[in-house]
């Protein structure tokens, strides 16, 4: 500790000698820790060899003798091997690089490994005073070595971008990340949702969120949920308020009734606008219509889908069938526009058109094909079928 680093060996070493009376013949040069020693403990007892200390404070430093931690406990007793410090309500300061990362107290721990590892134990409250965030759970440890901070059973963090609650939580002091593990569950405030996975990873600096394990997200507004979104992995930049999600990956939407489906989608939170640059699909759960292009985006607050690349669109309830280059889908009035290469089918009655633009409604197999303005389209044709 700080009041007997005799050695860089920690506080553990002066134990050996100068603490009892019986002892304190030929201990001259240790004069100056026992009288800091007594200065810092109202009591110190001798019990089948432990030594007992009551209000003690013990810190420990590095090579450089920088802090690593300093931690004050009502009572302190040390094995015989002088190896292993039992503490009760200990409170106190991690530190990284000399400076302080961390402030802790619990209800009892035991510093072991001559000071290389700090475990607390019932009722652990970790805060960052960095950042604000705060760490709660029922077993911690810390490793300055490692620059790791473990905290186990009943993870509870808290944080101005995030509330997370997991079975263990894994936080790296100099680069402020929180990794989250089993169970986890991650509320943002701003925009309001929850994640859903087994692992996660919470860059606090940077507000960013990653999941590389299959993820869901909810979003709220109110207490209510409005939109589910499912992916093999994902991110969220609390941030740009953007949900990145990808592989096998699926975004359910309330009002408009939509599903949306991809391999690599972003979603904008606060635009509620849902873009892929690669191949999308778009179902309409209502008006059983759905349309599949090569990229696309889907504007869920304005209720329009656009998509392009070998579009494709079948109405379910009549087996019509649309393809096009590009295909712009008001939702809210069921209405298609449809350029370049435009193909239409339907079954009954059975029909077969083509033609560069199209616009009508798949469901009641109301289309409209033209032949375009252009130099080179023979002309303006316009066919019309209404069955």
């Amino acid at each position: 500790m700080k009041n007997l680093q005799v050695s860089k060996k920690l506080f553990l070493l002066p134990f050996a000698f100068c603490l009892l009376p019986v002892l304190l013949v030929g201990c001259n040069p240790q004069k100056r820790a026992e009288k800091k020693l007594e200065k810092d403990t109202s009591l110190v007892t001798d019990f089948e060899g432990s030594l007992v200390f009551n209000d003690v404070t013990l810190d420990q430093a590095d090579e450089q003798g920088r802090p690593l931690w300093k931690v004050q406990a009502k009572k302190a007793v040390y094995t015989k091997d002088k190896k292993t410090a039992r503490i009760q309500n200990p409170t106190g300061d991690l530190f990284q690089d000399g400076k302080l990362v961390l402030q802790i107290k619990a209800k009892s721990g035991e510093i072991q490994e001559d000071g290389k590892k700090v475990f607390l134990n019932g009722q652990i409250v970790a805060t960052d005073p960095r950042n604000g965030a705060v760490l709660k759970g029922d077993q911690l440890e810390w490793r300055p070595k490692e620059d790791l901070l473990i905290v186990r059973d009943n993870l509870v963090g808290t944080h101005k971008q995030l509330d997370a609650t997991a079975k263990e939580g894994r936080y790296f002091s100099r680069s402020q990340q929180l990794e989250l593990i089993g169970q986890v569950v991650g509320t943002s405030k701003d925009p309001v949702l929850q994640v859903r996975t087994e692992h996660l990873i919470w860059q606090i600096p940077q507000k960013m969120v990653i999941g590389d394990r299959p993820l869901q997200i909810n979003r709220y507004k109110g207490q209510a949920v409005t939109d589910q979104a499912f992916g093999n992995s994902g991110q969220v930049n609390l941030n740009t308020k953007t949900a990145t999600l990808k592989q096998n990956v699926q975004i359910n939407s309330l009002e408009p009734p939509m599903q949306i489906a991809g391999n690599s989608v972003t979603w904008d939170l606060t635009t509620e606008m849902v873009t892929s640059n690669e191949p999308l699909k778009v179902f309409h759960r209502q008006q059983q219509v759905t349309l599949t292009g090569n990229q696309g985006q889907v504007d869920l607050k304005g209720k329009v889908a656009r998509l392009s690349g070998n579009v494709r669109g079948v109405g379910t309830r009549n087996q019509s069938q649309l393809q096009a280059d590009r295909v712009s889908w008001n939702i809210s009035t069921e209405e298609f526009d449809a350029v370049g290469n435009v193909t239409y089918k339907q079954v009954n009655p059975p029909l077969h058109l083509t033609g560069p633009q199209a616009a009508g409604r798949l469901q009641d197999q109301t289309v409209v094909v033209t032949g375009g303005g252009g130099a080179n389209s023979g002309g303006r044709v316009v066919t019309e079928i209404i069955p």
